[in-house]
């Protein structure tokens, strides 16, 4: 299969899950990522972007050791993507509220000091995205088309509202960490499916 080949089915397969929907509003600084509006006035994010980012989040976690590189969100439908991702890794994992003075306040028994955050979303990953700032550490961040995105280093635009959406953002970003770091090839399956990155809610539970 060429390399061609496997682009095309990777976009069928994520295209399906609605990495590129957005929202109803779009901040200026998510302007170049978003390609129209739905008829239902949902403006669309450009998926070929998407994809280049991930792969150039990828690149540039690889840099660092990934035992230093912390994920957090205070999303509910992260917790999941972050567990299979921070396990496929190497990464940790940081759920729910970010405590203040986590990243600049070394008198603090829960004090850490990262190389890298990566956070899923600007507005409620807020603190994190102050403390890492201040802190001089670099954030990556998935942003969606209402995002404000100051202070991120790199943007992930996707829709980070949608369970199935926000498990595809980090199911490819966890492959194609492990396609870099030599861990697994381009045409090769990885442990889990995207389903398995999925946050399920307790009525389906």
């Amino acid at each position: 299969m060429s390399q061609q080949t496997e682009i095309t089915d990777l976009k069928k397969k994520v295209l399906a899950t609605g990495i590129r929907v957005g929202t109803d509003m779009k901040t200026k600084s998510m302007r170049p990522f978003i390609t129209s509006a739905s008829p239902e006035g949902l403006y669309m994010i450009d998926i070929d972007i998407t994809l280049a980012k991930i792969k150039s989040a990828a690149k540039f976690a690889t840099r660092f050791d990934m035992k230093k590189v912390i994920v957090c969100s205070g999303k509910e439908y992260a917790t999941t993507p972050i567990e299979k991702f921070t396990e496929l890794t190497g990464a940790i994992q940081m759920l729910r509220r970010f405590m203040p003075g986590t990243l600049t306040n070394p008198s603090l028994p829960y004090f850490i000091e990262p190389h890298l955050i990566i956070i899923s979303d600007p507005e409620v990953d807020g603190q994190a995205i102050i403390e890492a700032t201040n802190a001089g550490i670099p954030v990556i961040g998935i942003s969606n088309t209402n995002n404000i995105t100051s202070n991120l280093d790199l943007i992930i635009p996707g829709n980070n509202r949608g369970r199935k959406a926000l498990a595809t953002i980090y199911w490819l970003l966890a492959r194609e960490i492990l396609i870099q770091k030599g861990e697994l090839k381009e045409d090769q399956d990885m442990k889990y499916e995207i389903d398995d990155f999925e946050t399920k809610i307790e009525e389906e539970l």
